[in-house]
């Protein structure tokens, strides 16, 4: 690699380090291509011209055949990736276990336990003078020989405690980072793209690219390196990812052959040569200068200190450095390495990818912080009032006066006094909550990939859960796309089956032949089975499979004819494209003569045809009133079997004429011969129809939305059980529904949509735009009391929008394009409706299981506060001490939230509707079950802690002295509170009211295994705790008793059940979702960094200080960006910042605020797209204007970070709110 560190140098500043030597033995160097390929269009071909003569020169140079590709041979491809570097940008280093574990000490509460810990401990060990102890109060003198020894137990307990919530955190922190960025690389390297290698088509991974490859690129790619055109069919490039401009490109050799990565490939087809790969491409190039790759080199750093103070450098760096130039922001330009003094913050910024605060985390955020609020005001007046009646009792009523030697004796009082205030608060605020919702969300995403959903946003898993409609696609989607012709129409004849071949005229057969195989992408083909007795595999675009299998069940080979006729021999192609629903091939003859073979949608090629083959395979006359006796007696039955109809015809330019203008497409297209009309079945996947049902029973709307005709449609939607006989739903083509929804001045109206969409459950024959529109209009009604939560599927590049907009969207990961991957949430790995339900499934139970958490949480908290606060009120002491309380800490958070956000789903959670946008969290059951649970336990811990000693016949632990040795008493307490708890966790289980709390217990094994340990751990702690957790060993008779009061909360827990919800009027619910209005832009752009919020709150001083003026900036940008209602896209901003939000539009972005963007390709075109690719999961891309490119770096640039940095817990923040 030591070659590649001075192959990059054109970015590091020095220009032509490089020895000669080193660029091998090929006619070009790196710095000579990477200059060629800054240059555009006209500038580019003059390059091209004067330095290589052609595209062909440069290939010689680059020694590979334009024709044949590389040869493959491994020695070559190392050399060429040790001298022009592979294609790879090198990611950020993942944070060290040892970085997370310091970021988990941050915690503010943990602090202040550490404080007290250490204090306390260092007064055990200070000796205070022997002086008269009598005179300083009550301090018990019997056992102050022995407690210089013990002393330390307590502050040492408390640091061990904390360590072990630290080591938790940081390793939940450490293991999600890795699947995530096990996940990113699982994309990445399931990424291949069509290379030409030995003459052999070939897929290989991306990162296998190098310079010199000869690269097949098609409709929906994304170009994954830097090349020069060598060939093309009518090829459009979407280059705003990197330019800006929204137009398509249109590539051809004579006026702009260069072809950037991180593009899309909207039309077309055609072959390239690599130039540029990984940090060389111009994706590359942007990213080392925002710093992606930045920690790839110590020298590089060196070489750029030095030069900074030399000449000029390169383009690229110049603007580098004039961005430092600059004011202070220009800082965060830099790659954000650690010596720059970035602080940590940004770091953590980088790491992972920018996500939307879902609903689920803005109503726990607001939660949390309440709670947090009440925990903080109960601690602080538990400690004022201890302190108050320590000092009055002792120096008032007693008449004590404040000695010298006594002085290290109260400040022991006053360190307790402060160590049970903490206590109460460290219980009173749930850091379990943001652990419970990852480990929750983590799990069900890991279960997720089993249920071949690939998660790419995680909170996409919990909005589904929500999800009230699902707008899918019919193909690959409900049906098994995998395509056979079953009926023609050829010479006149309509078949019910294929044909013999004799039945048909020679002449026709050869049309029907050759038209098929030739006007066809060359990627699709017909392999033999994988296994014995399989079916064969169908490669490339099904539809066009299913053409090619008709020419072989007619007993010929489609191979021979593209043998005789290969790619390079086409003259043009028109590739199809959902404008024009065909595709079109033209062949130039040996006479000069051209023939053009044409197929598509049969109502629209049908029109054009004004002859047809007759019975003996010539052509006669084919007049309108013949194409509507063909359109009712031959399409209209076929496609009302569900067929999906395909008319196949040529035409001839004889040799004489001059050549047409083939630009001119409505001419060329026209006039033609039809040579048959064919019906193709793609059967039903037999397990849709049931988890159809399944969802209109958990109240969801599934509706289709396909490009193909209104009957065949009609056909499937009954077949799966969308549509039901005799109920008035609508079915809309897609020219109808525009019609119904626009006004006279042709603009979409909302109050149109709204009166179609409720009851509109197919659209036929529909545009990429009228998905789109469709979905935003879902999106935005009014008119259902909850707004719509919307998910989609899709697989065609021009679906990206819709997926987009959607609140989920569903990728094929079999049939789907790059594009639309990269514009999805979940990639659905063997694109099948069944793994929607399962998705929708766990986003149920992601929100189930977050729900039984915060019912146990609440209740321990409310217990555990409560009786702190008033037992050390009463006798100046906490009955439950500092060590036990952080136990009973660990088990209700950490425990609790790997117990109850393990649950594994059940069918059960299909069979109630879906909670609103702004359901809260709480319920009122949930609300009495907390009440109702807690009143309990507080009966049950004050009789014990009051009456305790006289029913079990034992000392009383109350007003014990300083050092007493703990009570048998207090012992009682603190194990049967831990036995309700444990017994409250099964209860906790059901949240609905339901009576069987043991349902389904056995199948969640962590479940048991935590309660069954917890269980072992407390008899250890009891038993053999002693005086570090303040506990005496128990006698069996006083175990029996607080298991089985502890048991008594399951006894308790039916007869709550029993009280119907609906009469406790006066109940509460808690944890609403923040408000639309509510939230501020900032909000939506929080990082990913769960800190939790109740502690943001706590370090307002520290960022008052950090962030003071970033604030009001920001302040000021979010006032102005609400006046000027920029916004509409806060129902779901896209603040997954990206490379490319950062080059488009420095602002904001305008989320897509009408539909009138002309898009390309239709959804179900991709059936007919001819150059469907089965590619896979791109890394999030341009597109969505989420991520970065090719390697899933997630990058924060810095106009992003002024508007990302302002966190909750700002003291702005309230000010924000209210906005």
């Amino acid at each position: 690699m030591g070659d590649m560190a001075n192959n990059s140098v054109a970015y590091s500043g020095v220009k032509y380090t490089v020895k000669d030597s080193n660029h091998g033995d090929f006619g070009v160097t790196v710095e000579e291509l990477r200059d060629l390929m800054e240059l555009r269009a006209a500038d580019a071909l003059h390059k091209i011209q004067e330095c290589y003569g052609d595209v062909h020169g440069i290939c010689t140079r680059l020694k590979t055949s334009p024709n044949e590709g590389l040869s493959g041979n491994p020695a070559d491809i190392e050399r060429r990736a040790t001298v022009f570097g592979k294609n790879f940008i090198p990611p950020k280093k993942p944070k060290t276990f040892l970085q997370l574990v310091w970021e988990a000490l941050q915690d503010v509460t943990l602090i202040i336990l550490e404080i007290a810990a250490i204090v306390s401990l260092g007064l055990s060990f200070y000796q205070p003078p022997g002086g008269n102890e009598a005179l300083c109060g009550t301090v018990s003198v019997g056992e102050e020989e022995e407690e210089g020894e013990t002393g330390w137990i307590e502050g040492a307990a408390i640091l061990l405690s904390v360590v072990c919530v630290v080591l938790v955190t940081a390793f939940n922190d450490w293991s999600k980072e890795k699947q995530f960025r096990g996940l990113q690389s699982r994309i990445e390297q399931e990424q291949k793209f069509t290379v030409i290698r030995g003459g052999q088509v070939i897929q290989i991974p991306i990162a296998d690219i190098v310079v010199g490859d000869i690269a097949q690129v098609k409709y929906g790619d994304l170009l994954p390196a830097d090349g020069v055109l060598i060939q093309g069919n009518d090829l459009k490039i979407d280059e705003s990812s990197l330019t800006g401009e929204s137009d398509h490109v249109k590539k051809t050799l004579d006026r702009d052959p260069m072809l950037l990565s991180g593009t899309h490939v909207m039309e077309g087809s055609g072959r390239v040569v690599v130039t540029a790969v990984g940090i060389n491409s111009q994706t590359g190039i942007i990213f080392t200068l925002l710093g992606a790759g930045a920690d790839d080199d110590e020298e590089k750093k060196e070489k750029e200190k030095k030069d900074k103070k030399s000449k000029k450098q390169d383009g690229a760096i110049e603007n580098r450095n004039k961005a430092k130039a600059q004011d202070g922001a220009a800082m965060e330009m830099q790659p954000l390495k650690s010596e720059d003094g970035a602080d940590g913050d940004d770091k953590k910024r980088n790491n992972m990818p920018k996500k939307e605060k879902s609903v689920l985390q803005g109503k726990l955020t607001k939660l949390a912080v309440q709670i947090g609020k009440a925990g903080l005001l109960m601690s602080a007046v538990t400690v004022i009032i201890l302190v108050l009646y320590f000092v009055i009792d002792t120096f008032w009523v007693q008449k004590r006066l404040w000695l010298a030697e006594c002085t290290p004796i109260y400040i022991q009082y006053f360190v307790k006094f402060f160590i049970i205030g903490v206590t109460v608060l460290v219980v009173a605020v749930p850091e379990g909550l943001p652990l419970a919702v990852t480990i929750s969300l983590a799990y069900s995403v890991k279960k997720m990939m089993k249920d071949n959903n690939l998660v790419r946003h995680l909170d996409a898993c919990e909005t589904m859960g929500n999800a009230t409609a699902i707008c899918s696609d019919k193909t690959g989607t409900l049906t098994m796309n995998r395509m056979t012709v079953v009926q023609a129409y050829i010479s006149e004849k309509h078949y019910k089956k294929i044909p013999e071949p004799q039945a048909i005229p020679e002449k026709t057969l050869s049309y029907l032949v050759t038209g098929i195989s030739v006007n066809s992408a060359y990627t699709s083909k017909i392999l033999p089975p994988e296994k014995e007795g399989g079916l064969p595999r169908h490669v490339g675009n099904k539809t066009e499979c299913a053409l090619l299998g008709m020419v072989l069940d007619l007993k010929r080979d489609y191979q021979d004819v593209r043998n005789e006729i290969p790619e390079e021999a086409l003259y043009k192609v028109y590739t199809f494209n959902s404008v024009r629903k065909s595709m079109s091939t033209v062949l130039k003859n040996s006479d000069g003569s051209f023939r053009i073979f044409s197929k598509g949608a049969s109502e629209i090629v049908l029109k054009k045809c004004f002859k047809i083959l007759s019975a003996n395979g010539e052509p006669k006359v084919f007049r309108p009133r013949d194409r509507d006796d063909i359109v009712k007696t031959v399409i209209e039955p076929m496609a009302s079997e569900g067929l999906r109809t395909i008319c196949l015809a040529f035409r001839d330019f004889p040799a004489g004429e001059p050549e047409p203008e083939w630009d001119n497409e409505n001419d060329i297209v026209t006039g033609l011969t039809c040579i048959a009309v064919v019906g193709i079945e793609d059967p039903v996947r037999p397990e849709v129809p049931d988890a159809i049902k399944k969802c209109q029973r958990a109240g969801i709307t599934v509706r289709m939305v396909t490009g193909d005709n209104i009957n065949t449609a009609r056909a499937i939607a009954l077949k799966c059980g969308i549509l039901h006989p005799g109920e008035d739903f609508l079915c809309l083509e897609g020219k109808e529904f525009n019609r119904r929804i626009r006004n006279e001045k042709g603009e979409i109206e909302q109050e149109r949509i709204d009166k179609i969409w409720p009851k509109l459950r197919v659209l036929a024959r529909s545009s990429p735009t009228d998905k789109h529109t469709l979905v935003k209009g879902i999106i935005d009604s009014t008119v259902s009391e909850q707004r719509q939560v919307v998910a989609v599927t899709g697989d065609g590049t021009n679906d990206g929008p819709a997926l987009k907009k959607a609140d989920v969207g569903f990728a094929m990961g079999i049939a789907g394009t790059d594009v639309a991957k990269e514009a999805s949430d979940i990639i659905l790995t063997d694109d099948n409706f069944t793994s929607i339900v399962k998705a929708v499934m766990w986003g149920r139970n992601v929100y189930d299981s977050i729900s039984k958490f915060l019912q146990f949480q609440l209740t321990v908290n409310v217990v555990a506060v409560i009786v702190a606060f008033t037992g050390a009120c009463i006798t100046q002491d906490s009955p439950l001490k500092a060590v036990q309380m952080l136990w009973v800490n660990l088990i209700m958070d950490t425990l609790a939230s790997l117990a109850l956000a393990t649950e594994p789903p059940t069918e059960s959670l299909l069979l109630r509707k879906p909670y609103g946008r702004n359901k809260p969290l709480i319920s009122r059951t949930m609300m009495k079950n907390i009440l109702g649970h807690a009143f309990y336990q507080l009966v049950v811990v004050f009789t014990l802690l009051f009456a305790g000693e006289k029913i079990f016949d034992i000392d009383s632990g109350r007003n014990a002295p300083l050092h007493a040795p703990p009570s048998e008493h207090y012992t009682i307490v603190f194990n049967t509170f831990v036995m309700m708890q444990l017994f409250n966790e099964i209860n906790a289980r059901k949240i609905h009211g339901e009576r069987n709390v043991f349902e389904g217990i056995f199948n969640n094994a962590i479940f048991c295994t935590i309660v069954l340990g917890t269980f072992i751990v407390q008899i250890v702690i009891v038993q053999f705790g002693g005086k570090p957790f303040s506990c005496s060993e128990l006698t069996i008779e006083q175990w029996l008793w607080s298991i089985f009061l502890g048991m008594g909360t399951l006894l308790w827990g039916q007869l709550i059940s029993t009280v119907p919800t609906s009469h406790l009027k006066f109940l509460k619910e808690a944890g609403h979702g923040t408000q639309k209005d509510e939230i501020p832009e900032e909000e939506l752009a929080e990082d990913v960094e769960e800190i939790d919020h109740a502690e943001r709150e706590l370090r307002r001083g520290q960022i008052l200080w950090f962030r003071g003026l970033n604030r009001i900036q920001t302040q000021i940008r979010v006032v102005n960006a609400f006046r000027s209602s920029l916004y509409e896209g806060l129902e779901k901003p896209e603040t997954r910042s990206s490379i490319h939000n950062f080059m488009t539009h420095p602002e904001f972005r305008i989320e897509d605020s009408e539909t009138h963007i002309p898009l390309i390709d239709d959804t179900d075109a991709e059936d007919d797209a001819p150059t469907k690719r089965n590619s896979s999961p791109a890394p999030p891309s341009p597109n969505k204007n989420n991520n970065a490119v090719d390697s899933g770096i997630h990058l924060t640039t810095d106009l992003k970070k002024s508007a990302t940095s302002s966190s909750p817990g700002s003291p702005l923040h309230s000010l924000e709110t209210s906005l």
